[in-house]
């Protein structure tokens, strides 16, 4: 089987490294996409991971795929753009990855900073409407969430829970086969080893089941 893996805004393709490692060590074949938010749109950087899918799709191995924040953004929007007749991935992993607008980047629009490091794809985390206009997914999605954020009066998420970044209620998908949350922050997700455990976890309990 193979393994994509879309890092979040502001990562690299090296902010996966640990989990790709061990999914390597399970036999998997890993690949990677990376981009640079403030060179690229959003719709360029889903333009070129529809190709990508497209190729994994054309091999005999099933495939997955495996967001961080943005990254899972970016591959609900991909999977919607897939032409008819590709073969979609097998699951979807969602790390921390927002489904609605998130408030951070709703509170950080404006600043000038944020604009340019951001980019257009720091825009859409932000509107509802844009965010929204990708919809579910309609493939088997997980949702794994980090726990270990702000806390008490100085939660800005309205006391909910939270990875530091992105919330629980924001990250949560209606449409979501399931839903694990794990004591982590927002940054750590991809390199945390109880997040690879329950990704090969899911996959055997999904392969004893077909």
């Amino acid at each position: 089987m193979q393994a994509l893996f879309v890092h979040g805004m502001g990562r690299s393709p090296l902010s996966g490294w640990r989990l790709l490692a061990r999914l390597r060590r399970a036999g998997f074949r890993t690949h990677t996409l990376g981009y640079a938010t403030p060179l690229q749109t959003f719709d360029s950087i889903k333009k070129r991971l529809v190709v990508q899918l497209e190729a994994l799709s054309a091999t005999d191995d099933d495939y997955i795929v495996i967001g961080h924040s943005l990254g899972g953004v970016l591959l609900r929007a991909a999977i919607a753009g897939l032409p008819p007749g590709t073969h979609p991935p097998r699951q979807i992993f969602l790390l921390g990855s927002p489904i609605q607008a998130a408030r951070l980047a709703q509170a950080l629009q404006r600043h000038w900073l944020y604009r340019i490091l951001a980019g257009d794809c720091g825009q859409l985390l932000a509107s509802p409407a844009r965010m929204a206009a990708i919809g579910s997914t309609p493939i088997p999605t997980l949702c794994i969430l980090g726990i270990t954020g702000w806390k008490g009066r100085l939660n800005p998420f309205e006391g909910a829970e939270n990875d530091g970044i992105v919330s629980v209620l924001e990250a949560r998908a209606p449409w979501a086969e399931k839903e694990i949350r794990i004591p982590a922050i927002h940054t750590c997700l991809p390199s945390n080893r109880q997040v690879s455990g329950i990704i090969l976890a899911q996959l055997a309990a999904s392969s004893v089941s077909d």
